[in-house]
């Protein structure tokens, strides 16, 4: 997987256009399927909660990633919206050492290596949250996930990171589900998961699975939820802005189509077409709309997102993820500088951006967007 979770795609896409261009693409569905997310039983719920009942009296969350290629909102949204709840100690971490390189933007400095977290908590975590990453068979990742199944956690794979929780045989005849795109190939490897649909998340002994990379939002908003109450998920879930979640889901609304298929070849076609755009990066902002603003503009396939800062210093978050500038001592021109919304709440920032694509590029490049992010708009 390369700087965006689609680019390989993208590629792909382009080498079928040369080899039998117009039969694939009308192959295609001419498009999305207004589809109705099914309500989701009253006991479904209740066993989710009780799968998610922490061991402890306050738990500790790891978020694994590999440093040259971790999902940008994976690793950051569920890390940002547990230390705004603080009812977890959280700590993000890397196999190796040194910066974690996210795609397709942003790079930030882990709370520790795997290494060091074995050595300071030999019991295990008692949650593992797994991003999704450019490589899903990391022996380094995969090894760590299953001695962390061995020692009691809670495995929760975020987008295709379910894929990473498959390859570490922890899906094996479990229900499960993960981002549209790439359901064929997780169970194409797996084929003993059974796939669940209508679902943003499945939970299934101690492993749950979500789909798409917005899922994360809903998903920890239930984990809270599950380890200090409703309330507290209430209260949570109002200062990200949103009134409610649940694990209800049209998957039938996310598939590949005529219309995502043409966009995706003509933008990347039209490479000369492309710009880098400027995110300021301000101590104190929120490292849940930084991040997804920063996804959402560099899955485009018109434009990608870079940092900057007064100086090379890594600039900590409001809940204390440590972001390293891509650029520094620079003041991005006004023009292809983009807003973090800092006014806004997350959910609010995502929808004011993908307004803002639209007004930059057109409705079919958000749409584009929101199928990659797997985001029902709001």
């Amino acid at each position: 997987m390369s700087k965006s979770a689609f680019l390989s795609g993208g590629v792909a896409l382009i080498i079928l256009s040369i080899a039998g261009f117009g039969g694939w693409l009308f192959s295609l569905p001419p498009a999305t399927v207004a589809a109705e997310a099914p309500p989701v039983p009253q006991q479904e719920g209740d066993a989710m909660l009780a799968s998610l009942k922490p061991k402890r009296e306050r738990p500790l969350v790891a978020v694994i990633g590999i440093n040259d290629a971790t999902e940008t909102t994976d690793y950051l949204m569920p890390t940002g919206i547990l230390r705004r709840a603080d009812v977890a100690d959280v700590m993000m971490l890397a196999t190796g050492p040194g910066p974690v390189q996210l795609y397709p933007a942003l790079k930030v400095e882990p709370d520790a290596t795997i290494a060091a977290f074995d050595a300071a908590h030999p019991e295990g975590a008692g949650y593992v949250i797994v991003p999704a990453m450019s490589r899903d068979d990391d022996p380094a990742a995969i090894a760590w996930l299953r001695s962390q199944a061995e020692k009691g956690a809670t495995i929760i794979g975020i987008c295709a990171g379910a894929k990473v929780v498959a390859a570490a045989g922890l899906l094996d005849g479990k229900r499960a589900t993960t981002h549209w795109y790439y359901l064929g190939e997780m169970l194409r490897r797996s084929p003993t998961v059974r796939y669940v649909a209508d679902r943003r998340m499945v939970a299934d002994g101690s492993v749950t699975t979500t789909t798409g990379i917005t899922a994360s939002m809903p998903m920890m908003l239930t984990l809270i939820e599950a380890i200090a109450g409703r309330d507290k998920a209430e209260a949570v879930a109002h200062d990200l802005g949103l009134e409610q979640w649940d694990a209800r889901h049209a998957s039938g609304a996310f598939r590949l189509t005529r219309p995502f298929a043409t966009t995706v070849l003509a933008s990347s076609v039209a490479f000369w077409n492309r710009e880098e755009l400027g995110v300021r990066l301000e101590p104190d902002m929120d490292e849940v709309s930084l991040a997804l603003i920063a996804d959402a503009w560099s899955r485009t396939y018109r434009s990608s997102a870079s940092t900057f800062a007064a100086s090379s210093e890594t600039v900590e978050s409001r809940n204390g993820v440590r972001v390293i500038p891509d650029q520094s001592g620079t003041n991005w021109p006004e023009g292809v500088r983009v807003s973090t919304f800092p006014h806004s709440k997350p959910a609010d920032a995502l929808d004011r951006t993908l307004d803002a694509i639209t007004a930059r590029y057109g409705e079919r490049t958000t749409e584009v967007v929101a199928m990659q992010l797997e985001y029902p708009r709001r």
